[in-house]
């Protein structure tokens, strides 16, 4: 089954097969727009990313909105935690005074399966919904399961996310846990990818995830010595805040 799934998703990236590396906008062009906004996302897409990076939670009425934080200080004009505030409320908030908090439809719909979408589960109970709303996608537009990535720190939403018998690829996030650790459960989910932190990476640890059957996509890595050092490493995407960095 592992077997499968690997090779199911490399054929996902036949658009991109004469790149050494993906180039992944990390919320969007997080450097250059405010983050995990449709602007931010088609900004990226301006940049010729191969894909981007989004977080979802579910807000109190339901939906999956597109968004980073658990609360709404940092980012907008308002202020609490954004699992508590309907639909209808965060259509009011901006982000930076600008920008519409998006949904992951609007997100699906505006890249329209044109690029790689990895989604990052950040809250709880997001788990079902998304999988729902992504299958939809795949079953009544142009997505195919192979254009996406599902991610999360949480395990338990993954496992969650795997338990409703999708045929999309999983990719573990870590940043605190043991390499072993991290092998193991993306072993149990049949996962295709590890997302670590790219500090924690150096060319033993790139081989020996490699050599366990899976894809690295490292974040965040922005600083030109740092993408030059991914590259020599040989991970498999770069999630970073400026696309335009990364060498095309």
């Amino acid at each position: 089954m592992k077997k499968i799934c690997v090779l199911f998703f490399i054929v996902m990236l036949s658009s991109c097969e004469n790149k050494d590396i993906l180039n992944i906008g990390h919320r969007g062009a997080k450097g250059h727009i405010a983050e995990n906004t449709l602007e931010s996302i088609q900004k990226a897409i301006n940049l010729g990313v191969d894909g981007v990076e989004i977080d979802v939670f579910r807000c109190a009425s339901g939906e999956i909105v597109v968004f980073h934080d658990k609360k709404l200080d940092r980012l907008t004009n308002s202020t609490g935690f954004i699992e508590e505030m309907t639909i209808d409320a965060l259509n009011n908030i901006l982000v930076e005074g600008k920008y519409k908090i998006p949904t992951i439809e609007e997100v699906l719909t505006l890249i329209d399966g044109n690029i790689l979408l990895n989604v990052e589960l950040k809250g709880k109970n997001t788990a079902k919904k998304t999988a729902l709303i992504l299958k939809k996608f795949v079953s009544n537009t142009k997505w195919e399961s192979n254009q996406l990535i599902v991610s999360s720190f949480d395990w338990d939403e993954l496992i969650i996310f795997k338990n409703e018998n999708t045929d999309i690829p999983i990719g573990i996030l870590n940043d605190k846990n043991t390499l072993n650790e991290v092998l193991d459960i993306a072993m149990k989910l049949d996962a295709v990818a590890i997302h670590p932190n790219f500090s924690s990476l150096n060319q033993e640890v790139v081989n020996t995830i490699h050599d366990s059957g899976f894809k690295i996509y490292s974040w965040t890595i922005n600083a030109p010595e740092e993408i030059d050092k991914a590259i020599t490493f040989g991970i498999d995407g770069i999630i970073t805040d400026f696309p335009d960095r990364i060498p095309k």
